[in-house]
């Protein structure tokens, strides 16, 4: 047993006495409050400033050499590599404007707003106040129809009552919407632009932030594309903008799609405590290391959703105590291999689009409904 194990058994063990010492075995609704505590104790809530100071390092050195082949390169085809380099180095940097957002990196939580909503406009073009609002109700009910907005309907259907109210060239991809979801992932960048922009100048009343986050992604939008129609010929530009939104759109709609899609949909009026809502909603990724520098931590989406704030360090470390507090409680953990989450997701949108096809006779009408 490692130095690093030891103490989580030990503090595991103590969990488990608690519960063979109750007349009864407690109720789920408690499961939280066993495994904050055994989290608390290993020092897994504290932040990692020197961890994200290493990751954006490591994102800033690959911006210097982005820029540097841009120069090299000049007037060539293999300008489309940078512009897919782009695309992945704007998708990391947005995975850190999302931890900031959820208060990971500094020691303030003020620090991290501050620092969310100057990386995500200003780096990604994605408005702060927007995607935390967005991403704080899907947070709160995830996979919960009519409260989670990651599954309302945007030309894709997650639940077979929208797929069956699709008419026109909606309907035909929502009928075959599995087989076009990663194809539509290459237009999610500049749709994840769009709907910033749009958040901001058409939201009515005070919108704290509003006019710093517009001026970020304006000045950030000159600083992408100026350069881009300045050095390189039209047709090469306007390439160069399309395989960069692209990449970036796909990357960060594989990152964020295998962490719900196919789990169990909530019913808006059911009853669930937090630690089963959270849990039986998410789905974690198989790989490790890679996988958490790939995905910048969402592969361990089921210990995210418990715990919002834990750094990325320490997600994997989570993962033994959340795999044995659910096997004790005989609560439903799932983990699986990347590829194979693709595969569920594809697989999920098919049975879905099906009430496209006939909205009164959908084999998926009983089997997606609330846990």
């Amino acid at each position: 047993m490692t130095a690093t194990v030891a103490p989580i058994e030990a503090t595991l063990g103590r969990v488990r006495q608690t519960y063979a010492s109750e007349k009864s075995f407690p109720p789920v609704a408690r499961a939280y409050t066993q495994v904050s505590q055994v989290a608390k104790e290993m020092g897994l809530l504290r932040r990692a400033p020197l961890f994200y100071a290493a990751v954006a390092g490591a994102i800033l050195v690959g911006f210097g050499g982005a820029i540097t082949g841009f120069i090299l390169l000049g007037d060539s085809w293999f300008q489309l590599l940078i512009a897919g380099a782009l695309g992945i180095l704007f998708t990391q940097v947005a995975f850190l404007a999302h931890e900031a957002a959820h208060r990971q990196i500094l020691a303030s939580g003020p620090a991290n707003d501050r620092l969310s909503r100057i990386i995500g406009p200003g780096l990604v073009g994605m408005s702060y106040s927007w995607w935390n609002s967005k991403h704080s109700r899907h947070h709160a009910n995830p996979n919960r129809v009519g409260k989670d907005p990651d599954i309302e309907i945007d030309t894709i259907s997650f639940v077979e009552d929208d797929a069956a109210k699709a008419r026109g060239l909606v309907r035909f991809i929502t009928q075959h919407q599995g087989w076009f979801f990663f194809p539509l992932l290459t237009l999610e960048g500049l749709n994840l632009h769009f709907l910033s922009i749009k958040h901001l100048v058409t939201t009515r009343g005070p919108l704290p932030g509003r006019w710093m986050e517009l001026s970020l992604i304006l000045l950030r939008l000159a600083v992408v594309i100026v350069p881009v129609f300045l050095f390189l010929p039209l047709g090469m530009a306007f390439a160069f903008i399309g395989v960069q939104l692209a990449v970036f759109g796909v990357y960060m709609g594989a990152s964020f799609a295998p962490n719900h899609k196919g789990m169990p949909i909530i019913a808006p009026d059911a009853r669930i405590d937090f630690f089963t809502k959270q849990v039986r909603t998410s789905r974690n990724v198989r790989g490790g290391w890679w996988a958490t520098a790939l995905m910048g931590g969402l592969n361990y989406q089921v210990e995210h959703h418990l715990f919002p704030s834990m750094a990325r360090p320490y997600l994997s470390r989570a993962r033994d105590i959340v795999r044995d507090a659910c096997e004790t409680l005989d609560v439903p953990y799932t983990e699986t291999s990347l590829l194979r989450s693709y595969g569920i997701v594809i697989s999920y949108l098919n049975r879905v689009g099906l009430a496209a096809r006939d909205p009164f006779d959908c084999p998926t009408r009983g089997q997606l409904r609330g846990i």
